[in-house]
């Protein structure tokens, strides 16, 4: 077997798992130094911003399963947080709620991940910032579903998620 030649560099997958290891893990610890965690943070964000009612709604759009997203709202309920009550239209619904101590929560982590992000655009002109953005949606597209790209006829991703984000 012939030798292959090295390459000049690490191959983009990796410095992208590697950087998104340690993104995360500084998200992670500004999170922690501010009384949170990533689940909090994202249960708070989603009760805070979209207004979910029910936990299947919630679930769905912090990406996790009923199950797991109880795991995380019994702690929180109890430390009062949220609060969970049945709909009155449908007894089997629970409709979730932040309280004044979960805005509380909410408001300290919104500054931990504003901070975050203004950290990790250090050196960045916005211009930077939006291709980044753009060459990412595109990486995910590359690998989304069966692997293939998703091109529209002028060579653009089709399908991308524009929506801004918080936090990362």
């Amino acid at each position: 077997m012939a030798d292959m030649p090295r390459p000049d560099r690490p191959p983009i997958g990796l410095v992208l798992a590697r950087t998104a290891k340690a993104v995360t893990r500084a998200f992670d610890a500004r999170l922690v130094e501010a009384g949170g965690s990533l689940p909090i943070w994202l249960v708070l964000l989603s009760l805070r911003t979209r207004r979910l009612g029910t936990q299947r709604e919630l679930a769905e759009a912090i990406g996790i399963q009923g199950a797991s997203l109880s795991h995380h709202l019994n702690p929180m309920e109890n430390d009062g947080l949220p609060t969970r009550r049945r709909d009155p239209a449908n007894r089997r619904v629970h409709v979730g709620e932040l309280t004044p101590s979960g805005e509380a929560m909410f408001d300290r982590l919104r500054a931990a991940a504003v901070t975050h992000d203004e950290r990790l655009q250090t050196g960045l002109t916005g211009a930077d910032v939006e291709r980044l953005a753009e060459l990412l949606d595109r990486m995910r597209s590359n690998v989304a579903d069966n692997g293939s790209p998703s091109r529209s006829p002028a060579g653009a991703i089709a399908g991308g998620d524009s929506t801004p984000t918080e936090g990362r």
